[in-house]
């Protein structure tokens, strides 16, 4: 929408600049050529009004000069007007003369002069008549040029609606597929122009990705049935087996580890394809999955992972918490943040606390930066220390899950020690 408003911003301006432009050239260009034919022609009939004057007084000496539109003086050896005196010292041609009458006011005159035979004539012409008409053509112009910008205004107004209604027509349609969730062909609405050979090429990538998720839809579901089958199997392989009378101690631990690598990869299989699907899916009718349970079968099944180092994990479930969620997606989020937990820390504590509707996983590891916090959850970023291997990928996942049930996921470093807590916000 902002970019909609932005290029029709820029179709009114344009229209509204290029009429400014046009009618202000034109009012230039009058005023211009108005000035240049009007001196033409003013100095012209000057001219010939003084060439006529000093012919007359040459043929009829006692003959006063005499015109209805300029005023005019004579002098010869024998006749002597009344005249300033600078004039007398002026070629022949017409001249622009600027002087202060006796009121104090500033006059502008057109002066002709013309010397012949002994003989010198003047013609004087009063042209601040004529500054009064420029002035009343100049506000006349300044009027069109104002209303020919309007009028482009308008005109730039009613042509960005009819020019950009097809796209806000597809854009439209493409919200209602969005709505429905069902793409349909989108040129057949539009005519053969630009706007149609874009609804064109959207049908062809339309349909082009709509392929494309159809293969990994089908992809993952027959990845998931093929995976599946196997983990059945060794589920119950190995819940047959721990139910042998002659079990031995140390191989009913290493079949229990089996059991939960097993269900372990069954969560994240079934997280895996939610993500894919974008799909959020709750437990069965009536019932919830409790956080404290599920932590606590997370922090069983990664006690391995301690291999004996000065470490211990503790869980405390200061509240109970329940969520709307499988509890396969909230074991996959546990066992990343608290796997990672006991990853990191060479010694020391893990501690995961329960209540207030939340969830935190509280180690006294290296540690993370501040800036590091929200940089951990990009893919494929690993954490430092601990020999250098981090979840690359472990706390994305993490992250979509969260984010597909609307819960907050955060890591920040502690205050009180070294060590980092990370906390998952239930919504």
């Amino acid at each position: 929408m902002q970019s909609r408003r932005k290029l029709r911003y820029r179709l009114i301006v344009s229209f509204a600049l290029f009429g400014f432009g046009l009618s202000a050239l034109f009012a230039v260009a009058s005023l211009y050529v108005r000035a240049k034919v009007e001196n033409q022609l003013i100095n012209a009939s000057m001219q010939s009004d003084v060439d006529q004057a000093v012919d007359n007084a040459i043929e009829h000496p006692d003959r006063p000069f005499v015109s209805e539109l300029v005023e005019g003086w004579v002098k010869s050896d024998r006749t002597l007007y009344k005249m300033p005196l600078a004039w007398q010292n002026l070629g022949s041609g017409v001249h622009d003369i600027h002087e202060t009458d006796a009121t104090g006011k500033q006059r502008h005159y057109k002066l002709a002069v013309q010397r012949k035979d002994g003989i010198i004539g003047f013609t004087r012409y009063d042209i601040s008549r004529e500054d009064l008409g420029k002035q009343q053509l100049i506000l006349s112009l300044i009027g069109a040029v104002l209303l020919f910008s309007l009028l482009s205004l308008a005109i730039g107004l009613w042509l960005s609606r009819r020019v950009l209604k097809p796209v806000s027509d597809l854009a439209n349609r493409l919200r209602d597929f969005r709505r429905s969730g069902k793409a349909e062909p989108l040129a057949p609405y539009f005519a053969e122009d630009e706007v149609g050979e874009l609804a064109h090429a959207l049908d062809e990538y339309s349909a082009r990705l709509t392929a494309m998720v159809e293969r990994d839809r089908e992809f993952n579901s027959d990845v998931s049935h093929e995976l599946r089958t196997p983990l059945a199997v060794i589920a119950s392989t190995t819940e047959l087996l721990q139910g042998s009378p002659d079990l031995t101690e140390k191989l009913s631990e290493r079949l229990k580890r089996i059991e939960r690598a097993s269900r372990q990869a069954t969560e994240l299989i079934e997280a895996l394809l939610l993500l894919s699907r974008a799909e959020r899916r709750g437990p069965t009718r009536g019932e919830t999955t409790e956080v404290g349970k599920v932590a606590a079968d997370v922090i069983e099944s990664q006690r391995p992972q301690m291999r004996g180092k000065p470490l211990t994990i503790e869980l405390a479930a200061l509240d109970p918490v329940s969520v709307n969620a499988p509890a396969s997606v909230l074991s996959v989020a546990l066992t990343n943040l608290i796997g990672n937990a006991i990853k990191y820390t060479l010694e020391g504590s893990v501690r995961v606390e329960v209540g207030a509707g939340r969830i935190e996983v509280i180690d006294t590891g290296p540690g993370i930066k501040p800036e590091d916090a929200e940089r951990l959850f990009q893919r494929g970023v690993r954490g430092e220390g601990a020999g250098g291997s981090g979840a690359g990928l472990g706390l994305a996942i993490v992250r979509r899950l969260c984010e597909l049930y609307g819960w907050d996921v955060s890591m920040r470093p502690r205050s009180d020690t070294n060590g980092a807590i990370a906390s998952i916000v239930f919504s």
